[in-house]
Order: C-alpha cells, then sequence, then structure tokens
C-alpha cells in the first residue's frame, strides 16, 4: 500500500506532528507512504530526516502548485489512496483527486463548522472518508454538512516515552531555575487569546499564597506573549513565571514539572495534555472542546468549568497536597493515554480505514 498523504503547513503544530508519526508508522509496517509538503517547512525537513519520499512544493501559493505535484504524482499509478493531512492540502488535494479514481481521505482537526459555499462542501462531499480526531469534531463536521456516513473517528497519539529518571528530572528541573521541591507548574502551547495562559496567571497569584515558591512554566510562543509578560509583571510574578519560548526539546519541559494544566476554551483534542499524561504528569484541563474525551475526571486527571479562578486553584492545591492523590492521577493518565491515545494505535487505526478504503475499491 503507498499512501500520499499531503500537508502544505508551514509551521510545526499538532497535525504536522501527526503527519510524521503516521509516516514512519506505516514505513516500519511495511508501507511505502510519501509525502507533499511545503519546501522548507518543519514537516519537510523532519520528514527527509527520517527517509520519508518527500514531494515538495513552493511556499507561495501553495494550492495550485500542489494540485499540480498531486497530478503529476498520481499519473503513474503508483499511488493507492490520498490523504489530505490539514485544511490547506484539502483543495489542493480536491483538485487533484478528481482526474483519478483513488480513494481520498480528509483528516480534520478543527471544531468549526465547514464552510457553507459551494466548494467547501464539495470538497468534504468528494471524500471517500474523513477521519475526526474526536468524537467531538465529528459531530461538529456532521452538524455542519460533512456526510456522516464517511466519518470516522481516530484519535491522534502520542509516543508512550520512558519514565522519568530522578536525574533527568533533576537536570530539567536546574535547566529552568527550579531548587529543592518547589512546585512547578506548566503548559506548552501557543500563546493565544483562545490558550487561556492568563488564566494561569492570574491563579498563580492566589496559588502562592499557600505555595509560595511555586512557579508557572509556559513553553510556547505567540502574539500574546508581550501582553501576558506585561500582566505577569503587573501582578508581581515577574519571577514567579517562566516564559520559555518556543522549546525543542519539549522533554525537557515535562521531565521537570509537577503539574500540567490545560486551560484552553476551544480545542478539537491536544496533543501537549496527551504527552503531560504520557509522561506520568498529574493534569488539569478546562471542560471544553474535546478535552473531556481526554481526562476522566477524578481519575485520570482533574477538570474545571472554565476561566475561574478559584476553581483553578482548587483543583491545583488539591494536587499539591496530596502527594498520593498526584502520583495516582499521574499513573492513572499515563496508562490512559498508553490504553487508547498512543501513536501505534493511531497509525494502527489509519492504516485499517485505508485497507477498508481500498478493499471497497477493488469490490467495483
Amino acid at each position: 500500500m503507498i499512501p500520499l498523504i499531503v500537508d502544505l503547513e508551514t509551521e510545526w503544530r499538532g497535525g504536522q506532528n501527526q503527519a510524521l508519526l503516521l509516516l514512519k508508522g506505516l514505513y516500519e509496517r511495511g508501507h511505502a507512504a510519501e509525502l507533499v509538503a511545503a519546501k522548507g517547512s518543519s514537516l519537510h525537513h523532519r520528514a527527509l530526516k527520517a527517509n520519508i519520499c518527500v514531494h515538495h512544493v513552493s511556499r507561495g501559493m501553495l494550492q495550485l502548485p500542489a494540485a499540480a505535484k498531486i497530478w503529476t504524482t498520481l499519473r503513474d499509478g503508483r499511488i493507492d489512496l490520498l490523504h489530505a493531512n490539514e485544511a490547506h492540502a484539502v483543495t489542493a488535494s480536491w483538485l487533484a483527486a478528481a482526474s483519478y479514481k483513488v480513494p481520498f481521505v480528509i483528516s480534520r482537526r478543527v471544531g468549526y463548522p465547514l464552510g457553507r459555499g459551494r466548494i467547501a462542501q464539495a470538497r468534504y462531499r468528494a471524500a471517500s472518508c474523513i477521519i475526526a480526531n474526536s468524537k467531538w469534531v465529528a459531530e461538529q463536521a456532521a452538524a455542519s454538512g460533512a456526510p456522516q456516513e464517511k466519518l470516522r473517528v481516530v484519535y491522534e497519539g502520542v509516543q508512550i516515552p520512558d519514565r522519568t529518571s530522578p536525574e533527568q528530572r533533576m537536570a530539567a528541573r536546574h535547566r529552568w531555575g527550579m531548587t529543592g521541591d518547589a512546585p512547578l507548574l506548566g503548559c506548552v502551547g501557543v500563546l493565544l487569546p483562545d490558550k487561556g495562559q492568563e488564566w494561569l496567571i492570574r491563579a498563580m497569584v492566589e496559588i502562592r499564597k499557600e505555595f509560595t515558591r511555586a512557579r508557572l512554566l509556559l513553553a510556547g510562543d505567540g502574539p500574546l506573549r508581550k501582553e501576558l509578560e506585561a500582566l505577569a509583571k503587573t501582578l508581581g510574578l515577574a519571577e514567579a513565571v517562566i516564559f520559555a519560548g518556543f522549546v525543542k526539546d519539549v522533554e525537557s519541559v515535562y521531565a521537570a514539572l509537577d503539574l500540567f494544566l490545560l486551560p484552553s476554551f476551544f480545542e478539537a483534542l491536544n496533543n501537549s495534555l496527551l504527552a503531560a499524561m504520557a509522561h506520568e504528569i498529574p493534569s488539569i484541563a478546562f471542560r471544553r472542546g474535546a478535552l473531556a474525551e481526554i481526562i476522566e475526571n477524578g481519575q485520570s486527571g482533574l477538570m474545571v468549568s472554565g476561566p475561574e479562578v478559584g476553581e483553578i486553584c482548587a483543583a491545583v492545591a488539591r494536587i499539591l497536597r496530596d502527594r498520593e492523590f498526584a502520583r495516582r492521577l499521574g499513573e492513572a493518565g499515563r496508562t490512559r493515554v498508553a490504553e487508547n491515545f498512543s501513536a501505534d494505535r493511531m497509525v494502527e487505526r489509519t492504516a485499517e480505514i485505508y485497507d477498508e478504503l481500498l478493499r471497497a475499491r477493488s469490490a467495483i
């Protein structure tokens, strides 16, 4: 089986990480998957480093050059299936696939409604299968016009890491200036208004009244950084909030944390939360979007209703006060991710869908 995966995103985000995990997993299972990617993108570089066959297109007007590249790649009949991994790739793949009778798969990772225009709707009607990364995303897509019979749910996956050794933890905490047993809370994600980091900073004022040496590590960059830095300074937290920027070796963040928080308002799923849980870090998230599909409240993590400082502080204090409870949450979180959200499970389920589509095609 030779699927062609198309991803035209120039930045490195969760969807691109999933594409690379999928490509690697397919290769390991004997499938010679190929990739169409934006030239010079992070995915382009990382796929080449992993010895993936990559067809690149210019960063400029991506859709038409990409459609042409896909069309020529499909022309010799080698490719069995076409998979658009993100929104920019959908139109280019749809345009190219119209000339060839190969199964056309679309990944859907956002909870926003589908566009109501004719072209927007036609692209999804033309798909052989629409893979949603959560039940919530599938529901939102169906409600806005996606053919329900074509929707499948495949949870995104993360690699299950080895447990952090005491030496690794000490080195990671030293990197972020942490000493002794001072609590380190953390969040990994782009600094945007809907990601909610503002509410973690506001909560730290109250958290530090009891846990005076607690600090907050925000890993990630984005347009809201200056505003958040100013907020921390205004609240007297300039030294208590660490703005790490984009951290390439993000494992050094997870290894140092005592508690992970995800204050996002609108999440289709979240790879950072999955990674934190896989690292056995007790985690707290807002009950928004698909996050309740990840955390079983009180068992594999804690959920709070949203941006309410008192509720966030109560959840944090419950974990920091009770080390045995924190340990149980961390262990249960790791188990939940390993059983339901591993990269291997994601690859296997996607490959099963590919096989299903190819069998249906051969039966025609």
